[in-house]
Order: structure tokens, then C-alpha cells, then sequence
């Protein structure tokens, strides 16, 4: 299978607008993740996809493959399925523009679950990590997943999932990580579906496809590093880095 990773990537961000260009080190937050992602060596292609000159000129003036998207977007995921279109490829994954720190093995995971007869069923993956602390488990900022015995994501949420009425049943909590694997056409019918009411109402992209009846194949991953998502996680990667 020739699989391809694209970054979208928007220089505008509500919670920390720019974040992406941001430094961390000598270098941005966006460059930072082309670089990881392509170390990764398990791409045939990595690209970035942006509305932002800045961004494009960031990733082509080191060395690295970048393309403008011709249309406005919601979100990645439609900017992603416009630049694979035309492409000839089997799996496209979605790796998040402020994720520094991706690693080799969780992708490999992640693209393993499409090899043999049973990942022929499998038509979008992702990947989560266990939560532990309960304040992280709390935070609404924490995508939470419940799934199923075969790792198939029952429901999304900001909220505690599930919810632990009983305290003497020991439950697990997942957070998602946003890196999403697709079968490309997957991926094109995804984007011609409406925004659908949970989707909606938890701010979750994925839960359009749970609304949809499409299965999302969960993947257990160890901690990847630290999503840029305000100014104070810039600062705890810097302390990672």
C-alpha cells in the first residue's frame, strides 16, 4: 500500500493564533513537525497543506514539500482531501501541524491496522493514549474516546467518558490523539457529508463519522509529546525538547 502523510496546516488558531510558527528551539512549531514526521522514514510523501504564505515559504525555503489549498476550509480534514485528490495512494494520514514530537512506532501501528483480510474492513483509524490524572480526565480541552472490545470508538467527547457513577468499577479513560489514517475515497466521501449534530455540539470532527455509521478503528499509542494548543504547552515542550 503507498501511504502519504499531509500536515494541514492554517496560520490562524483561536486559542493561540500563529502558534505554528511559533519557536520552539531554532525552530517553529509546524517545521518542527514536517521534519518529525518525515524522520519517521514510514511515508512515501510528506507534505504540509496551508492557507499561509508564511507557512509555505517556512516549509519550501528548508528543504521540505508544502502546497497552497486553492479553496477555504473549516477545518483539516476537507484541506487535506482537496491536495489528494489528483494523488495516486492507498492511505492518507492526517498528522496534526502542532504535534513536534510524532514518533515512528505509533504510526506504524496506526498503519498497520489496514494490512491483511481484517484491515481490509478498516476505513479510518486513530489513535488514543491512556489519561490517568483526573484533572487532565476533567479537562474539556482532553478529547475523550469509549470503545468497544475490538477498539472500535463507541462515542467522543469533552466530557468525563464514562462517567463513574459506580466509584468501585475500575474504568479506563482514553484520550484521543488527533492523527487520523483513511483510505483515501473514505476520506473524499467524508468531506461531502454535512456537519452532523453531535459534531456540532462537542466541537469532536470525528463524531460525523460515528453519526454516519462509519466504523473508526482506535489504536493504543504511548505518550507522543505535547500538542501545541496554548502558549503554556509551548513552554512545556520547550522544557521537553
Amino acid at each position: 500500500m503507498k501511504s502519504i502523510a499531509l500536515i494541514p496546516a492554517r496560520y490562524g488558531a483561536t486559542r493561540f493564533p500563529g502558534k505554528l510558527m511559533a519557536k520552539l528551539g531554532e525552530k517553529s512549531v509546524i517545521l518542527r513537525t514536517y521534519e518529525s514526521t518525515v524522520n519517521t522514514g514510514v511515508f512515501d510523501e510528506v507534505m504540509v497543506v496551508t492557507d499561509s504564505d508564511v507557512i509555505y515559504r517556512e516549509i519550501t525555503g528548508n528543504g521540505g514539500k508544502a502546497v497552497m489549498s486553492k479553496k477555504e476550509h473549516e477545518c483539516g480534514t476537507d484541506r487535506i482531501a482537496e491536495a489528494v485528490t489528483g494523488m495516486d495512494v492507498d492511505i492518507v494520514v492526517n498528522v496534526q501541524g502542532d504535534e513536534p514530537f510524532t514518533q515512528k512506532a505509533p504510526l506504524e501501528k496506526l498503519l498497520k491496522v489496514f494490512e491483511g483480510e481484517a484491515g481490509k474492513q478498516v476505513q479510518v483509524a486513530s489513535l488514543m493514549q491512556e489519561l490517568k490524572d483526573w484533572t487532565s480526565i476533567e479537562d474539556p480541552n482532553y478529547v475523550k474516546v469509549a470503545v468497544d472490545k475490538q477498539f472500535n470508538a463507541l462515542f467522543f467527547s469533552r466530557s468525563v467518558i464514562p462517567y463513574p457513577r459506580d466509584k468501585q468499577v475500575k474504568s479506563i479513560y482514553y484520550e484521543h490523539i488527533g492523527i487520523y489514517a483513511f483510505r483515501k475515497q473514505t476520506l473524499l466521501e467524508f468531506t461531502q457529508l454535512p456537519v452532523s449534530p453531535l459534531e456540532a455540539a462537542e466541537k469532536i470532527e470525528c463524531l460525523r463519522y460515528l453519526e454516519n455509521g462509519i466504523p473508526m478503528k482506535m489504536v493504543v499509542t504511548e505518550y507522543m509529546g505535547v500538542e501545541i494548543d496554548t502558549p503554556e504547552d509551548l513552554e512545556k515542550a520547550a522544557r521537553l525538547l
